[in-house]
């Protein structure tokens, strides 16, 4: 499982113009599945990303969680984070799961984080979706869940 982390000011994802997830201030998160995936990697990203700091304290370090500071969540299918570029011009997307198996697991993961707290928003999962947001610093992180 391999999660795109973006720390954002606000966001939103619509689907033939209408808005169908937005959020203030948290993080945005573009969500890849492969067909290794298991609930153990659902349960371990979203512990992961929840208690994740990288939100500033008063001193103004990264050292406060998406829960400590109230923060929501934007989370976005993406099954192009496994594509492979190695070769040729055109992306091969084999190492992404199937539908049947990835969609699950994806809201297996959202759930995850609702029951930590977290007021998580989606993308709709196989749509072509137009994401946009503030990108806050910018932070962005990748986390993979078999590294």
């Amino acid at each position: 499982m391999k999660v795109v982390v973006q720390r954002s000011k606000q966001a939103a994802v619509t689907v033939e113009g209408e808005t169908v997830g937005a959020i203030d201030s948290g993080l945005v998160l573009l969500v890849g599945i492969t067909h290794e995936d298991t609930e153990a990697d659902v349960k371990w990203m979203a512990e992961k990303v929840a208690g994740l700091r990288i939100f500033e304290d008063e001193s103004g370090k990264m050292n406060l969680s998406v829960l400590e500071v109230g923060g929501q969540i934007l989370s976005i299918s993406q099954f192009t984070l496994y594509g492979d570029c190695r070769k040729g011009r055109r992306p091969n997307f084999m190492a992404a799961a199937r539908p049947d198996l990835a969609e699950p697991l994806y809201e297996r993961f959202n759930e995850a984080l609702r029951a930590q707290g977290l007021d998580v928003r989606t993308g709709r999962f196989g749509a072509m979706m137009d994401v946009s947001l503030v990108n806050c610093g910018p932070v962005t992180l990748i986390i993979d869940s078999k590294l």
